[in-house]
């Protein structure tokens, strides 16, 4: 079986700042990181190669220094790496980006094998849009399982996955055909950590490096800032709140006594709470 799987290079949020003059995210001294979410939508997928079999390929697009968290990625156990870079996949937005990765993704396929399932994070921490493994379904044709807590069965021979997905409410139980494109949520795993071996090959390994020309991408129109109708007029941080938390102290009381305390202080500050809970409980 052929897993591929699609991570990102991000800023770590931790540390990001905006210019006060321009304001725009400050990239520049700020160390990167592998997008969180991706690395559970990786072990996943290591997971079901350790079951099944097969390979693990993963694919980002970035600049030349994004090579750095594909080594981590094949040292954690992935097997291949691809690089996707070109100064046309500048400025891209998810829509030229879901179109670069699918492109991509198409070359993969034609060169080591199409891959049964492909494997996102639900969104990145820097951009938290959730559209890019959506959209890389789209312009695949590929079945579409998001926000997806577990992957409970996959059968090779009928060409099915079946899934929990994490729902408003509750969780679903899907099942559909493969290939598909699945993006996992974060805490659905423990990420594992690479063995010495995997960490010394992911250090050494030669990455496959692919521009627009040799991923296949004839219409360069299609990415970066000519194919990316988003605009985005302002980026700011937000002013820290003026309040701060409120501390109740506990003492010898009872819970039921603690409770009715917040409570008590949960209507004081939000009155209209405590008349929409009474019309809440009666429509019941």
């Amino acid at each position: 079986m052929h897993i591929v799987v699609c991570i990102k290079q991000v800023p770590d949020s931790a540390q990001i700042r905006v210019h006060p003059v321009t304001n725009t995210i400050m990239r520049q001294g700020v160390p990167t990181i592998i997008n969180p979410y991706d690395l559970f939508a990786l072990e996943e997928a290591l997971r079901l190669r350790d079951w099944l079999g097969g390979e693990v390929t993963v694919l980002t697009m970035g600049p030349p220094m994004a090579e750095e968290s594909l080594r981590k990625a094949l040292g954690i156990g992935a097997d291949r790496g691809v690089l996707l870079t070109d100064r046309f996949f500048a400025g891209s937005d998810t829509l030229a980006t879901s179109y670069a990765l699918a492109q991509a993704v198409r070359k993969i396929g034609e060169t080591w094998g199409i891959p049964e399932i492909v494997f996102t994070g639900k969104q990145t921490i820097d951009g938290d849009t959730a559209q890019v493994g959506p959209g890389i379904a789209r312009r695949l044709a590929l079945q579409q399982l998001t926000y997806v807590a577990a992957v409970q069965e996959v059968d090779l021979e009928n060409k099915t996955i079946t899934v929990l997905r994490r729902a408003e409410g509750g969780v679903q139980e899907l099942k559909t055909a493969i290939p598909a494109l699945i993006t996992m949520l974060e805490g659905t795993n423990e990420v594992r950590r690479g063995t010495i071996a995997d960490v010394l090959r992911g250090a050494r390994a030669e990455l496959v490096v692919w521009n627009a020309q040799t991923a296949g991408i004839t219409d360069v129109s299609n990415c970066g800032l000519r194919g990316s109708p988003t605009v985005v007029k302002r980026v700011f941080a937000p002013k820290p709140r003026a309040t701060k938390a409120v501390q109740i102290e506990v003492g010898d009381r009872d819970m039921g006594t603690i409770a009715e305390d917040v409570i008590a202080r949960l209507y004081a500050v939000q009155p209209a709470l405590e008349a929409a809970l009474l019309r809440t409980a009666a429509a019941y």
